[in-house]
């Protein structure tokens, strides 16, 4: 979150391709551990990129004497790819809810032994028990934030729907996420579907909304949508939270970000461990290190990031973060919001409904 990613894949679709830079570090973890029984010294992570602050690593390290090696990624599928290619070496990655699901049932990531870890009590309700991941059984959330809309109120007096994106007097000034299902999140959602939906005809009328929108875009943007609000280029923007939109929201008066009345959505990205983790004693003892509140409030102070942790929002030295609704969406706004899965057999609908957008 900071700059939102290059390619926040709530939702992607589209596979970026990252050169792994891990390779003589996994080979250090080989000879640390041993035998492979879950021992060693070094601790090697896969995960969002400025996700996990450096403040973070460097207290682990000099609190366990454990040698953190962190590798970083720009989408879920470079990271899905990178462990089904069998010689990751990963001993932790930090996939989002959806492709929780997907690595589970491909048997990329083991079930976590909860007898091993402290302080899943701390999490806020809504992440203990998710729906993609029932009784936290293979992950532990760590920071999480939302999919809305963005908008200056010199070109947009005000802002409460979806419906803005779609208003032909914004036409040439409004800008979508350059994602397909973030996009599918308002095609769905202003058609009166939810963003959940895997209904073949619900995808089809969102398909149908986004190809008659597409003449209004100034086009597909999911780097500097924030910045283009900022300086009016853009009147309005789907827009996901995190550090680059709450920057701009904290320092323009006039950039406003809203959770639309339809819902918008609320993603999540946590900690799992990988089937064949060499150091998972090293894995357990950091997934308990980040469930501490105070190491937790460093996710949003130091990292910019909303915590899954209620209790580290009274460690958390920037109160106006919490107040920021672009890095802490209030429960009311998010009372609609969709906890976004994994589509399933569906995909194929989006992606051919995609194809067709973008070719319209």
């Amino acid at each position: 979150m900071r700059t939102r990613r290059v390619s926040r894949t709530v939702l992607a679709i589209s596979v970026t391709t990252v050169t792994a830079l891990v390779a003589t570090s996994c080979g250090d973890s080989d000879s640390a551990s041993g035998s492979g029984g879950g021992g060693g010294k070094t601790l090697n992570i896969y995960a969002w990129a400025d996700e996990i602050p450096e403040s973070v690593m460097k207290k682990f390290e000099a609190e366990t004497g454990i040698k953190v090696t962190l590798d970083t990624f720009d989408s879920n599928e470079t990271m899905t790819a990178k462990l089904s290619s069998g010689s990751a070496g990963y001993d932790l990655v930090e996939p989002s809810q959806y492709t929780v699901q997907q690595l589970v049932g491909q048997k990329l990531i083991q079930p976590l032994d909860h007898a091993r870890i402290k302080g899943l009590d701390n999490l806020a309700e809504k992440f203990r028990d998710p729906s993609y991941d029932p009784g936290n059984k293979y992950s532990v959330p760590w920071i999480w934030g939302t999919t809305g809309l963005a908008y200056n109120d010199k070109c947009v007096p005000s802002a409460t729907s979806w419906k803005t994106l779609f208003d032909k007097k914004y036409q040439g000034k409004v800008y979508m996420l350059d994602n397909m299902l973030a996009a599918y999140i308002a095609g769905l959602q202003v058609t009166g579907a939810r963003a959940t939906s895997t209904d073949e005809g619900e995808i089809k009328a969102a398909t149908k909304a986004l190809e008659d929108q597409k003449k209004l875009l100034a086009g597909y943007n999911s780097t500097n949508f924030a910045q283009l609000l900022s300086t009016g280029q853009a009147c309005a923007a789907q827009a996901w939270s995190g550090t680059g939109m709450a920057k701009v929201v904290a320092a323009n008066k006039n950039v406003h970000y809203v959770i639309p009345e339809e819902g918008g959505s609320i993603w999540t990205d946590g900690l799992a461990i990988p089937q064949g983790a060499k150091n998972t004693d090293a894995a357990y003892e950091f997934i308990n290190f980040t469930l501490r509140p105070e190491i937790a409030a460093m996710a949003t102070d130091d990292g910019g990031s909303a915590s899954t942790n209620a209790k580290a929002w009274d460690h958390i030295k920037d109160k106006k973060a919490l107040d920021n609704p672009a890095i802490y969406a209030s429960d009311e706004a998010i009372k609609n919001a969709d906890f976004l899965l994994d589509p399933g057999a569906a995909m194929k609908y989006f992606q051919q409904g995609w194809t067709k957008v973008k070719a319209s």
